[in-house]
Protein backbone atom coordinates (compact mmCIF):
# COMPACT_ATOMS: atom_id res chain seq x y z
CA UNK A 1 0.00 0.00 0.00
CA UNK A 2 1.02 3.21 -1.00
CA UNK A 3 2.72 5.30 2.24
CA UNK A 4 1.85 8.34 0.85
CA UNK A 5 -1.58 9.43 1.60
CA UNK A 6 -2.03 12.47 -0.84
CA UNK A 7 -2.66 12.06 -4.41
CA UNK A 8 -1.49 14.58 -7.56
CA UNK A 9 -4.20 13.96 -10.25
CA UNK A 10 -3.74 15.36 -13.41
CA UNK A 11 -6.77 15.82 -15.68
CA UNK A 12 -6.83 16.08 -19.67
CA UNK A 13 -9.20 15.60 -22.84
CA UNK A 14 -7.34 12.23 -23.48
CA UNK A 15 -6.62 11.03 -26.90
CA UNK A 16 -6.55 7.98 -29.26
CA UNK A 17 -3.89 5.15 -29.52
CA UNK A 18 -5.78 3.56 -32.37
CA UNK A 19 -8.63 3.77 -34.57
CA UNK A 20 -11.34 2.20 -32.21
CA UNK A 21 -9.69 4.98 -29.51
CA UNK A 22 -10.71 7.46 -31.66
CA UNK A 23 -13.81 6.21 -32.25
CA UNK A 24 -14.25 6.06 -28.83
CA UNK A 25 -13.04 10.07 -27.82
CA UNK A 26 -15.55 11.16 -30.56
CA UNK A 27 -18.46 9.56 -29.38
CA UNK A 28 -17.50 10.43 -25.16
CA UNK A 29 -16.78 14.00 -26.16
CA UNK A 30 -19.63 14.38 -28.38
CA UNK A 31 -22.38 13.07 -25.66
CA UNK A 32 -20.64 15.23 -22.75
CA UNK A 33 -23.36 18.15 -21.97
CA UNK A 34 -20.70 20.72 -21.28
CA UNK A 35 -19.86 20.11 -25.43
CA UNK A 36 -23.18 19.97 -26.78
CA UNK A 37 -25.18 22.10 -24.54
CA UNK A 38 -28.77 19.94 -25.83
CA UNK A 39 -31.42 17.61 -24.66
CA UNK A 40 -29.92 14.27 -23.92
CA UNK A 41 -31.55 12.17 -26.60
CA UNK A 42 -30.94 15.28 -29.05
CA UNK A 43 -26.84 14.99 -28.35
CA UNK A 44 -27.23 11.11 -28.45
CA UNK A 45 -28.49 11.67 -32.31
CA UNK A 46 -25.92 14.07 -33.30
CA UNK A 47 -23.06 12.56 -31.50
CA UNK A 48 -23.81 9.64 -33.54
CA UNK A 49 -24.41 11.27 -37.02
CA UNK A 50 -20.96 13.22 -36.08
CA UNK A 51 -19.19 10.22 -35.40
CA UNK A 52 -20.56 8.54 -38.29
CA UNK A 53 -19.45 10.74 -40.55
CA UNK A 54 -16.62 12.16 -39.49
CA UNK A 55 -14.53 9.28 -38.14
CA UNK A 56 -13.14 7.93 -41.34
CA UNK A 57 -11.85 11.19 -42.19
CA UNK A 58 -10.41 12.07 -38.96
CA UNK A 59 -8.55 8.58 -38.75
CA UNK A 60 -6.58 9.73 -41.53
CA UNK A 61 -5.47 12.74 -39.81
CA UNK A 62 -3.58 10.37 -37.22
CA UNK A 63 -2.55 8.27 -39.68
CA UNK A 64 0.23 11.33 -40.55
CA UNK A 65 1.12 11.08 -36.57
CA UNK A 66 1.90 7.97 -36.48
CA UNK A 67 -1.52 6.60 -35.74
CA UNK A 68 -1.87 7.68 -32.11
CA UNK A 69 -1.92 11.10 -30.36
CA UNK A 70 1.40 12.10 -28.61
CA UNK A 71 -0.52 13.33 -25.42
CA UNK A 72 -0.72 9.68 -23.42
CA UNK A 73 3.31 8.81 -24.08
CA UNK A 74 3.93 12.60 -23.20
CA UNK A 75 1.46 12.53 -20.23
CA UNK A 76 2.98 9.07 -18.83
CA UNK A 77 6.44 10.94 -19.06
CA UNK A 78 5.05 14.05 -17.19
CA UNK A 79 3.23 11.54 -14.38
CA UNK A 80 6.94 9.58 -13.89
CA UNK A 81 8.45 12.80 -13.20
CA UNK A 82 6.17 14.82 -11.10
CA UNK A 83 6.56 11.69 -8.88
CA UNK A 84 10.10 11.35 -8.87
CA UNK A 85 10.41 15.03 -7.75
CA UNK A 86 7.29 15.71 -6.30
CA UNK A 87 7.64 13.43 -3.28
CA UNK A 88 4.48 14.46 -1.23
CA UNK A 89 1.74 13.14 -3.92
CA UNK A 90 1.45 10.23 -5.54
CA UNK A 91 1.10 11.27 -9.15
CA UNK A 92 -1.89 9.96 -11.22
CA UNK A 93 -3.30 11.04 -14.47
CA UNK A 94 -7.04 11.02 -15.51
CA UNK A 95 -8.37 11.50 -18.97
CA UNK A 96 -11.99 12.41 -20.30
CA UNK A 97 -12.57 10.76 -23.14
CA UNK A 98 -10.21 7.90 -23.43
CA UNK A 99 -8.49 5.47 -20.95
CA UNK A 100 -7.55 5.76 -18.17
CA UNK A 101 -10.81 6.79 -16.92
CA UNK A 102 -11.65 8.71 -13.76
CA UNK A 103 -13.88 5.61 -12.43
CA UNK A 104 -10.71 2.86 -13.01
CA UNK A 105 -8.00 5.64 -11.29
CA UNK A 106 -10.34 6.29 -8.78
CA UNK A 107 -10.77 2.27 -7.81
CA UNK A 108 -6.69 1.96 -8.11
CA UNK A 109 -6.45 5.33 -5.33
CA UNK A 110 -8.29 3.99 -3.13
CA UNK A 111 -6.43 0.51 -3.77
CA UNK A 112 -3.71 2.48 -2.65
CA UNK A 113 -5.17 4.27 0.40
CA UNK A 114 -5.45 7.58 -0.94
CA UNK A 115 -7.25 9.98 1.36
CA UNK A 116 -6.59 13.32 0.08
CA UNK A 117 -6.35 14.47 -3.50
CA UNK A 118 -5.33 17.42 -5.31
CA UNK A 119 -6.64 17.75 -8.43
CA UNK A 120 -4.84 19.67 -11.31
CA UNK A 121 -6.45 20.68 -14.76
CA UNK A 122 -4.16 20.34 -16.95
CA UNK A 123 -6.42 23.60 -18.54
CA UNK A 124 -4.73 27.19 -18.07
CA UNK A 125 -7.70 28.54 -18.41
CA UNK A 126 -11.25 28.04 -17.49
CA UNK A 127 -13.65 26.44 -19.79
CA UNK A 128 -17.04 24.71 -19.03
CA UNK A 129 -15.83 22.29 -21.76
CA UNK A 130 -12.35 21.13 -20.30
CA UNK A 131 -12.25 22.06 -16.47
CA UNK A 132 -15.73 22.13 -15.38
CA UNK A 133 -16.16 18.98 -17.45
CA UNK A 134 -13.21 16.95 -15.71
CA UNK A 135 -14.01 18.16 -12.25
CA UNK A 136 -17.40 17.19 -12.61
CA UNK A 137 -16.31 13.71 -14.08
CA UNK A 138 -14.54 13.14 -11.11
CA UNK A 139 -16.81 14.24 -8.73
CA UNK A 140 -19.21 12.14 -10.18
CA UNK A 141 -17.13 8.56 -9.62
CA UNK A 142 -15.33 9.49 -6.32
CA UNK A 143 -18.43 10.20 -4.25
CA UNK A 144 -17.17 12.55 -1.58
CA UNK A 145 -14.33 9.52 -1.22
CA UNK A 146 -11.37 12.00 -0.64
CA UNK A 147 -10.56 15.30 1.10
CA UNK A 148 -10.27 17.23 -2.38
CA UNK A 149 -8.58 20.44 -3.28
CA UNK A 150 -8.93 21.56 -6.82
CA UNK A 151 -6.01 24.06 -8.45
CA UNK A 152 -7.81 27.09 -9.71
CA UNK A 153 -6.72 27.91 -13.58
CA UNK A 154 -2.94 29.25 -13.29
CA UNK A 155 -2.30 31.09 -16.36
CA UNK A 156 -1.22 33.89 -14.15
CA UNK A 157 1.24 31.51 -12.49
CA UNK A 158 5.06 33.39 -13.57
CA UNK A 159 6.77 30.11 -13.45
CA UNK A 160 4.40 28.91 -15.77
CA UNK A 161 4.55 31.42 -18.04
CA UNK A 162 8.49 31.55 -17.68
CA UNK A 163 8.28 27.88 -19.51
CA UNK A 164 6.23 29.21 -22.37
CA UNK A 165 8.42 32.45 -22.81
CA UNK A 166 11.02 29.92 -22.52
CA UNK A 167 9.92 27.33 -25.90
CA UNK A 168 8.82 31.07 -27.59
CA UNK A 169 12.37 32.43 -27.41
CA UNK A 170 14.04 29.09 -28.32
CA UNK A 171 12.10 29.53 -32.14
CA UNK A 172 14.71 32.99 -32.84
CA UNK A 173 17.40 34.88 -32.24
CA UNK A 174 15.61 37.56 -34.41
CA UNK A 175 12.12 38.04 -32.70
CA UNK A 176 11.81 41.81 -34.66
CA UNK A 177 11.89 39.49 -37.49
CA UNK A 178 8.71 36.95 -36.61
CA UNK A 179 4.85 38.15 -35.88
CA UNK A 180 4.03 35.49 -33.05
CA UNK A 181 0.51 33.55 -32.68
CA UNK A 182 -0.82 32.32 -29.72
CA UNK A 183 -3.32 29.74 -31.26
CA UNK A 184 -6.16 28.69 -28.23
CA UNK A 185 -8.65 26.21 -29.68
CA UNK A 186 -11.94 27.81 -30.46
CA UNK A 187 -15.14 27.77 -28.85
CA UNK A 188 -18.73 28.29 -29.83
CA UNK A 189 -19.53 32.07 -29.14
CA UNK A 190 -22.87 30.59 -27.31
CA UNK A 191 -20.93 29.09 -24.91
CA UNK A 192 -18.93 32.46 -24.22
CA UNK A 193 -22.40 34.71 -24.16
CA UNK A 194 -23.69 32.60 -21.91
CA UNK A 195 -20.58 32.92 -19.35
CA UNK A 196 -18.05 30.56 -20.04
CA UNK A 197 -14.89 32.81 -19.03
CA UNK A 198 -12.18 31.31 -21.69
CA UNK A 199 -12.02 34.29 -24.00
CA UNK A 200 -11.65 36.53 -21.08
CA UNK A 201 -9.18 34.58 -19.72
CA UNK A 202 -6.98 33.98 -22.70
CA UNK A 203 -7.13 37.59 -23.84
CA UNK A 204 -5.56 38.51 -20.27
CA UNK A 205 -3.14 35.50 -20.86
CA UNK A 206 -1.66 36.83 -23.97
CA UNK A 207 -1.41 40.61 -22.32
CA UNK A 208 0.28 38.98 -20.01
CA UNK A 209 2.93 36.98 -21.82
CA UNK A 210 3.37 40.13 -24.25
CA UNK A 211 4.47 41.90 -20.88
CA UNK A 212 7.05 39.19 -20.30
CA UNK A 213 8.40 38.77 -23.64
CA UNK A 214 8.63 42.57 -24.00
CA UNK A 215 10.58 42.71 -20.46
CA UNK A 216 12.90 39.81 -21.56
CA UNK A 217 13.71 41.98 -24.66
CA UNK A 218 11.46 39.46 -27.57
CA UNK A 219 10.12 42.34 -29.26
CA UNK A 220 7.82 40.13 -32.14
CA UNK A 221 6.71 42.71 -35.08
CA UNK A 222 3.62 41.77 -33.43
CA UNK A 223 1.86 39.36 -31.04
CA UNK A 224 -1.71 38.38 -31.56
CA UNK A 225 -4.35 35.67 -30.48
CA UNK A 226 -5.95 33.55 -32.75
CA UNK A 227 -8.73 30.57 -32.45
CA UNK A 228 -8.31 26.83 -34.71
CA UNK A 229 -10.19 23.99 -34.48
CA UNK A 230 -13.57 25.17 -35.63
CA UNK A 231 -16.13 22.65 -36.59
CA UNK A 232 -19.92 23.18 -37.88
CA UNK A 233 -22.30 26.22 -39.26
CA UNK A 234 -22.26 27.72 -35.87
CA UNK A 235 -20.58 31.64 -35.27
CA UNK A 236 -17.43 30.55 -33.38
CA UNK A 237 -14.45 32.55 -31.20
CA UNK A 238 -12.89 34.84 -33.79
CA UNK A 239 -11.05 35.71 -35.58
CA UNK A 240 -9.94 32.16 -36.74
CA UNK A 241 -6.23 31.06 -36.94
CA UNK A 242 -6.66 30.58 -41.23
CA UNK A 243 -8.35 34.49 -41.06
CA UNK A 244 -5.27 35.72 -38.91
CA UNK A 245 -2.58 34.14 -41.23
CA UNK A 246 -3.87 35.79 -44.31
CA UNK A 247 -2.53 39.00 -42.88
CA UNK A 248 1.51 37.82 -43.11
CA UNK A 249 1.94 36.75 -47.03
CA UNK A 250 5.65 37.15 -47.61
CA UNK A 251 6.42 37.38 -43.74
CA UNK A 252 7.51 35.38 -41.21
CA UNK A 253 5.37 33.53 -38.27
CA UNK A 254 5.98 31.59 -35.03
CA UNK A 255 2.60 30.05 -33.45
CA UNK A 256 2.31 29.17 -30.11
CA UNK A 257 -0.57 27.12 -28.35
CA UNK A 258 -1.50 28.32 -25.72
CA UNK A 259 -4.38 26.57 -24.69
CA UNK A 260 -3.06 23.40 -24.67
CA UNK A 261 -0.16 21.57 -21.82
CA UNK A 262 0.65 18.52 -23.07
CA UNK A 263 1.07 17.91 -27.12
CA UNK A 264 -1.96 16.06 -28.88
CA UNK A 265 -3.43 16.05 -32.20
CA UNK A 266 -4.40 19.52 -32.65
CA UNK A 267 -0.82 20.38 -32.46
CA UNK A 268 1.17 18.26 -34.06
CA UNK A 269 -1.67 17.52 -36.98
CA UNK A 270 -3.43 20.88 -37.46
CA UNK A 271 -0.89 23.23 -36.51
CA UNK A 272 2.27 21.73 -37.48
CA UNK A 273 0.79 19.92 -40.90
CA UNK A 274 -2.78 21.03 -41.76
CA UNK A 275 -2.45 25.29 -40.63
CA UNK A 276 1.04 24.49 -42.34
CA UNK A 277 -0.45 24.05 -45.65
CA UNK A 278 -2.63 26.76 -45.15
CA UNK A 279 0.02 29.47 -44.73
CA UNK A 280 2.09 27.77 -47.57
CA UNK A 281 -1.18 28.44 -49.60
CA UNK A 282 -1.54 32.21 -48.55
CA UNK A 283 2.43 32.61 -48.94
CA UNK A 284 3.32 32.95 -45.58
CA UNK A 285 7.39 32.67 -45.54
CA UNK A 286 8.31 30.91 -42.93
CA UNK A 287 6.00 29.01 -40.31
CA UNK A 288 7.40 27.74 -37.09
CA UNK A 289 5.53 25.96 -34.15
CA UNK A 290 6.04 25.56 -30.82
CA UNK A 291 5.74 22.69 -28.81
CA UNK A 292 4.08 22.35 -25.57
CA UNK A 293 5.75 22.45 -22.20
CA UNK A 294 4.69 18.67 -21.73
CA UNK A 295 7.31 16.93 -19.40
CA UNK A 296 10.03 19.92 -19.72
CA UNK A 297 11.98 20.03 -16.38
CA UNK A 298 10.94 23.62 -15.65
CA UNK A 299 7.43 23.25 -15.54
CA UNK A 300 7.70 20.13 -13.22
CA UNK A 301 9.24 23.03 -10.69
CA UNK A 302 6.16 25.20 -11.92
CA UNK A 303 3.90 22.66 -11.08
CA UNK A 304 5.63 22.71 -7.65
CA UNK A 305 4.69 26.50 -7.41
CA UNK A 306 1.20 25.93 -9.06
CA UNK A 307 0.23 23.77 -5.99
CA UNK A 308 1.10 25.17 -3.00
Amino acid sequence: MQENKKALVLLNMGGARNKDELKMFLTNMFNDKNILTVNPLLRKMIAFFIVKSRLDEAWTNYEEIGNASPINPLTEKLVNKVNEKIGEYKTYQMMRYTPPFAKDVIAQMKEDGIEEVVLLPLYPQYSTTTTKSSLEDFEKHAKGAFETRVIEPFYKNEAFNNCIIDEISSQTNFPQDFNLIFSAHGLPQKIVDAGDPYEKQMIEHVEILTSMLNNRGMNFKSINLAYQSKVGPMKWLDPSLDEMLTNFKSENVIIYPIAFIVDNSETDFELAIEYKEIAEEIGVNEFKVCKCVNDNDTFIEAIKNIIK
